[in-house]
């Protein structure tokens, strides 16, 4: 009888197995088919809560690619965060040297022992995470996974933590994957996209709102006078004024929204499920904030102003993305020659 309930416990345990496996594919399937960043870190978060049934799950990684810190950002699910604690980690933080060691997987008990407790590990620890599991590419840490509360109350066995451990590898592979794209698709100076992308995306955006019925609106933003930055303070002073306007572009916009440097000193806003009179009043806004920037330079206070073009898509008239989007340029030309420091909308 004995033997008959071990070789039963035997054939359901690689019938686990072979099920996990298939799991394993199916997740790899999934995650390296999303490239966008965003929705990517969205799907590895619901992965995780569904397979190691826990009730929150949180990726700190970096914010691009040039980042020196981990951060938890928005990056997860079913955690409440605090404003007095700051939730990110330096890249030479000694937890990742223990993250980097081969089959690594900690409780908080474990990094108690391990560090002594400072400012990342006490916001971690404010977490109440049931496992620490490292984000690792070709024995790369790239940052890592926090599991939060167990809906078991059974302590993760060996086999879990390698389970959990072989889809955090999947989906470090799939953020390289991602953050590599981003770096392709990226403006260094501005971190906003490359007009090349932005017209890749917005195509595929115009097609689906216009099979759904859902407006879109696009923005061309102009830095009024910018030649004068550049000739009175020289090429970095240009390059401030750069990256002080594409911040504010991208506090205006959400997440589903997208910017990009459209060439020197000019920017396109995509901005989706937004009609003509709503994309004005975010432009309007994105003109008023940056007008009243205080930009300091080597001593200087200088100040500075943008005109903007709106143009709503329009599924008679806009039969190409290009055509929607010289409808926006048409309306910066308008608020350009009507005095600068103005947003238009096309008509």
């Amino acid at each position: 009888m004995a033997k008959i309930k071990k070789n039963a416990s035997t054939e359901a345990s690689k019938e686990k197995q072979i099920y996990d496996l298939k799991q394993l594919l199916e997740i790899s399937k999934s995650l390296t088919a999303v490239l966008d960043f965003s929705t990517l870190i969205e799907a590895i978060l619901y992965t995780c809560m569904g397979q190691m049934k826990t009730l929150g799950v949180a990726i700190f990684t970096k914010k691009n690619f040039d980042a020196s810190f981990y951060q938890l950002s928005g990056n997860y699910c079913g955690f409440e965060l605090t404003d007095d604690l700051d939730y990110a980690f330096p890249e030479d933080h000694p937890l990742f040297a223990h993250l980097s060691k081969p089959g690594a997987c900690h409780t908080e008990a474990d990094l108690r022992d391990l560090l002594p407790t400072d400012g990342p590990l006490k916001a971690l620890y404010a977490l109440k995470p049931s496992l620490i599991v490292p984000l690792k590419t070709k024995n790369r840490v790239n940052g890592m996974l926090v599991l939060g509360e167990q809906i078991s109350s059974e302590p993760y066995s060996d086999y879990e933590k390698e389970h959990i451990l072989n889809i955090a590898a999947l989906a470090s592979i799939a953020i390289s994957n991602a953050a590599l794209l981003e770096m392709t698709t990226t403006d260094m100076m501005t971190h906003l996209k490359l007009k090349h992308y932005f017209y890749t995306v917005l195509v595929e955006k115009i097609e689906f709102c216009a099979e759904q019925g859902l407006s879109l609106s696009v923005l061309m933003i102009d830095i009024d006078f910018f030649k004068r930055f550049n000739d009175t303070y020289g090429h970095s002073c240009g390059d401030t004024v750069l990256q002080m306007v594409a911040n504010v572009i991208q506090q205006n916009t959400r997440t589903q929204d997208m910017a990009a440097r459209y060439g020197g000193e000019e920017f396109v806003v995509m901005l989706c499920e937004t009609a003509g009179h709503s994309a004005h009043k975010i432009a309007e806004r994105i003109r008023s904030s940056i007008e009243n920037l205080d930009i300091l330079y080597d001593g200087q206070h200088l100040s500075l102003t943008v005109s903007a073009g709106v143009a709503e898509f329009d599924p008679l008239r806009d039969k190409s993305a290009k055509l929607l989007v010289d409808r926006a340029d048409k309306a910066l030309y308008e608020a350009k020659s009507s005095g600068r420091n103005a947003v238009k909308i096309a008509k």
